[in-house]
């Protein structure tokens, strides 16, 4: 579903797709709203329920430099669409710790095309 780079990554469990209008507006003399429309932006918000270690590893170090390359899944264009991306805040909680073994749960962040 997600290609990072080229590279597979696991199918999220969560998976939305924001279209984002950048876009410069005011009002002109008249009261009227005059809108510029500079561009149309994607932001995929994924998250996994559970991962396994070499799983999440993967998915981490996939968006770990400051920008790289997304292939998804665009709901618009009923097709694959190739951007280029940077990571959001990355949050992953801890499911439980045992024998001296994390397991790791609730992997989620933003996509954000640059």
């Amino acid at each position: 579903m997600l290609n990072v780079n080229g590279v597979a990554i696991p199918t999220p469990s969560d998976y939305s797709v924001g279209i984002l209008d950048i876009s410069k507006a005011e009002r002109n003399a008249r009261g009227d709203m005059i809108i510029e429309r500079i561009t149309t932006k994607r932001k995929l918000e994924v998250g996994w329920r559970y991962l396994s270690k070499s799983d999440l590893q993967k998915v981490m170090n996939a968006v770990s430099p400051v920008f790289f390359k997304v292939e998804y899944l665009d709901p618009q264009t009923n097709s694959r669409k190739t951007g280029t991306f940077y990571a959001g805040d990355r949050n992953v909680g801890a499911l439980d710790y045992m024998d001296g073994n994390i397991r790791w749960k609730d992997c989620k962040f933003s996509l954000i095309e640059k």
